[in-house]
């Protein structure tokens, strides 16, 4: 989830900890915590900020980017076979019923 985080919230210049921490709703030490854990394994940079060396930015590696280019391929091809059945329209209204049962079931409880 943090590389995710990093993903989504970096631009170009890392993502203080901090504000990784309030979009995962974790303690800042957490990430700290698997931050380092995720350097040690090549996926995840960590930088003192240029502006404020208290404060650690974390951005992802090459190595991360390809693997989740990867993913990104591999989910739209499993999208692809499992919704084959469905046209744009049918999946459309499908998932609105879902979403209708979905808020039903919460209101019967």
């Amino acid at each position: 989830m943090i590389l995710m985080a990093i993903s989504d919230l970096d631009k170009d210049d890392g993502v203080p900890v901090n504000v990784a921490s309030k979009m995962l709703h974790v303690d800042p030490s957490f990430v700290t915590t698997q931050s380092k854990l995720l350097e040690k394994k090549g996926l995840l940079r960590r930088r003192p900020s240029l502006t404020d060396a208290r404060v650690v930015r974390l951005s992802l590696t090459d190595k991360t980017y390809k693997h989740l280019a990867n993913l990104a391929a591999q989910h739209d091809a499993i999208d692809e076979f499992v919704f084959a059945e469905f046209s744009e329209n049918e999946l459309t209204e499908f998932t609105n019923k879902l979403a209708g049962l979905k808020n039903r079931l919460e209101k019967a409880r």
